[in-house]
């Protein structure tokens, strides 16, 4: 089986944080897991902060003007980038190179751009593009058969993530809460 991906909508950093760590705890590699949002403060803020017991993925100034840590410091290839036309955020994981070639120019189309490459159909890809804009996270994990899509699904709901997408070569398949519909 192709490998696919599952993608949600977290609505804080804290929601965020406790779906990376459920999808470490359920065996998911951190090469896996991607997440991309706002940074809300400047780049020139960005430094590894050494206090803390993940210095090899902590980024201080982002987000809400904390220290990202925890779970999603656990991410690999956490880093800055700034999308022109977008503006600055920060990435972790695999959605790192499809976004990367947007922010260098190499891509038109912002971050729906590179959601497209990832997979996302173009009208999901410019929803989260909104979403994310607006302060939420992107949150993503690559599986590699039907058991790990079903669990990735399920850490998702049960966090409270909304707009859960699985995608792959040949389907794409939308799971939203009953008031995030209502909410549309």
């Amino acid at each position: 089986m192709s490998k696919k991906s599952v993608f949600c909508i977290s609505k804080s950093l804290e929601e965020a944080n406790i779906i990376v760590e459920r999808l470490k705890e359920a065996n998911f590699s951190n090469n896996d897991i991607s997440a991309l949002f706002p940074d809300k403060s400047t780049t020139r803020d960005f430094a590894h902060e050494k206090s803390t017991k993940a210095p090899e993925g902590t980024v201080a100034g982002a987000g809400t003007g904390g220290i990202i840590g925890g779970a999603l410091g656990w991410l690999a290839g956490i880093g800055a980038l700034a999308i022109p036309g977008v503006g600055p955020f920060i990435a972790a994981g695999p959605i790192v190179a499809a976004v990367s070639g947007v922010a260098i120019g190499a891509t038109v189309g912002g971050i729906t751009g590179g959601l497209i490459g990832m997979g996302i159909p173009e009208i999901e890809a410019k929803r989260y593009e909104g979403k994310v804009k607006d302060g939420n996270i992107l949150i993503s994990v690559h599986t590699e058969n039907s058991e790990e899509i079903t669990r990735a699904k399920d850490i998702f709901t049960k966090a409270g993530a909304m707009d859960i997408c699985t995608t792959g070569e040949e389907t794409t398949t939308k799971y939203s809460k009953a008031h995030d519909r209502a909410a549309h």
